[in-house]
């Protein structure tokens, strides 16, 4: 048996940082949605345990223990056996969670190829606190550590654009940056019926991480500004810690429309039109 699984590109809407806890780690409360572009796992029965990267993203990438996707397979104990095969197509260290959606999908794709549950949340946590919730990947409210996560509302039909301009942004550098780290929480997310009713919504709430992300790298700046001169453009925001933006548009053909316009633009920046995920 050969199992397939996609790794779905993880959007942070909204990012705000609510404090800090004694041992280092940040608190959040994040709206996150996913969107149909990703990377995508093929396992298939193997006597060995073995990781190979292909696809437009691959170099770079580590195919040994460095890798989240053999750490996640880790963690369902010794003696176990698959080739993976990681079909690379999001950037790295971009604040859209490519490692950690690859390492939920390997976990979700080794626990059907071995029959075994899935390790238990702190295990799972263990791996980086993006993992948990990419698990399911669905409209979600993450908070704490990234450990508390409660579904989301249902999303209206809308286009999505991501951009990221070829720059590695240091998460630990931008949370360090950060001028406060007791900011408000989000209020609930309500729910909205039209792609622009929610990016009205949307823009009154905050990506905590996208000052000290844009001092960092200036070159955020200005695709944000690229992005929102796009007609069609609802919202343009950063996503996680960066460097990576998106848009947000009320078609997937406004998107693509964009896309096209920003690749014709800057042809040396990685942009895709996209639509929510929905699995």
């Amino acid at each position: 048996m050969t199992v397939e699984v996609f790794a779905p590109a993880k959007i942070n809407l909204t990012l705000h940082v609510t404090g800090q806890r004694a041992d280092g780690y940040h608190l959040l409360d994040s709206l996150v949605i996913f969107a149909d572009t990703g990377d995508r796992l093929t396992l298939a029965p193997s006597d060995d345990l073995r990781l190979s990267v292909t696809g437009p993203r691959a170099e770079g990438v580590p195919t040994d223990g460095r890798n989240l996707v053999l750490k996640a397979a880790a963690l369902f104990g010794a003696g176990q056996g698959a080739d993976i095969t990681l079909e690379k197509h999001l950037p790295a260290a971009a604040g859209i969670g490519g490692g950690s959606s690859d390492a939920a999908a390997a976990l979700r794709g080794l626990a059907r190829l071995w029959s075994r549950p899935m390790p238990d949340d702190d295990a799972v946590l263990s791996l980086g606190a993006d993992v948990p919730v990419c698990l399911a990947p669905r409209p979600v409210r993450m908070r704490g550590v990234g450990e508390v996560i409660e579904a989301g509302p249902k999303l209206p039909p809308m286009g999505l654009i991501l951009v990221n301009p070829g720059v590695e942004v240091s998460t630990p550098a931008v949370f360090k940056a950060l001028d406060r780290k007791d900011n408000p929480a989000m209020p609930h997310p309500p729910g909205w019926a039209t792609a622009a009713v929610m990016a009205h919504w949307l823009a009154e709430q905050r990506n905590d991480l996208e000052p000290p992300a844009r001092a960092l790298s200036p070159v955020i700046g200005e695709v944000l500004d690229m992005i929102a001169a796009t007609p069609g453009c609802l919202l343009a925001r950063m996503s996680g810690s960066g460097a990576t933006c998106f848009g947000i548009y009320d078609t997937r053909g406004q998107a693509q429309a964009a896309a096209a316009t920003l690749r014709t633009d800057r042809p040396d920046w990685w942009v895709e039109a996209a639509a929510p995920y929905e699995e």
